[in-house]
């Protein structure tokens, strides 16, 4: 079975102009071109076209898309990946909902608020189990007793770097910038000192988590709301920082 592109487009709620520049882009070949000219869409063109609004919806930039979609090539089990995030990403939201209907209720009535009660849904805790099965239970309990450790300013400061960096990264990519120039690796220094605050920085480390900002929506939708290609440009940079210097 196969689908018009004017039928995909008005299914999927989108344009066949989009479905066009996708094909254009590589992310998203019709499977026959007709005598017509027409471009007809079979059913793993519909499978990917699915995994490609999904993380669109996670704000990925194209080029990034491009990234995640070449490195899972087997359908199901991306999207078995994709299903657990969004349920993971539901239940968290859930939460942070809850939590506000309550702070609202408890202030509108005057009652006094529990902290429990009001961060519900915004803790950094639920990465505990991804934390320790990619890098081990005392790479999670070192980090979760620095950040404990800190005060409201302190985390603050913390978070705030962290966003001056990427905003920096991604006005490298509007420049143009490479991955190994002076400028680039600058910024990238001064992400290996924000992430050296947390962990031991191995050669292996910094690249393997270079990799896991494209390859992993969660990470690239962070930096890629900077322009994008902005997650891609930190992990080449971080390879090339690694490779140097550690």
């Amino acid at each position: 079975m196969e689908w018009s592109i004017q039928e995909i487009a008005k299914k999927a709620g989108t344009t066949s102009r989009t479905l066009r520049h996708y094909g254009e882009r590589g992310l998203l070949e019709p499977s026959r071109i007709g005598a017509n000219g027409y471009r007809y869409y079979d059913q793993a063109a519909l499978v990917r076209l699915q995994r490609i609004l999904l993380l669109r919806e996670l704000g990925l930039s194209l080029p990034a898309i491009a990234e995640v979609l070449k490195g899972q090539s087997d359908p199901s089990a991306a999207l078995r990946t994709h299903l657990l995030l969004l349920e993971q990403e539901r239940e968290r939201i859930g939460r942070q909902i809850e939590a506000v209907r309550t702070t609202l209720h408890k202030t509108e009535k005057g009652e006094e608020l529990m902290a429990e009660e009001v961060f519900d849904g915004f803790d950094h805790t639920r990465y505990e189990e991804e934390v320790t099965e990619r890098w081990g239970r005392a790479a999670y309990e070192k980090g979760d007793r620095w950040w404990r450790s800190l005060d409201d300013g302190q985390k603050k400061a913390f978070l705030d770097e962290q966003a001056g960096i990427a905003r920096d990264f991604g006005q490298a990519v509007r420049d143009g910038l490479a991955a190994d120039s002076d400028e680039v690796q600058a910024i990238t220094r001064r992400q290996i000192a924000w992430l050296s605050a947390t962990s031991t920085l191995t050669k292996e480390y910094v690249i393997g988590l270079g990799r896991m900002y494209v390859d992993d929506p969660r990470f690239t939708v962070n930096y890629d709301k900077h322009g994008e290609g902005t997650a891609v440009l930190v992990r080449d940079a971080m390879a090339v920082y690694a490779e140097r210097n550690l």
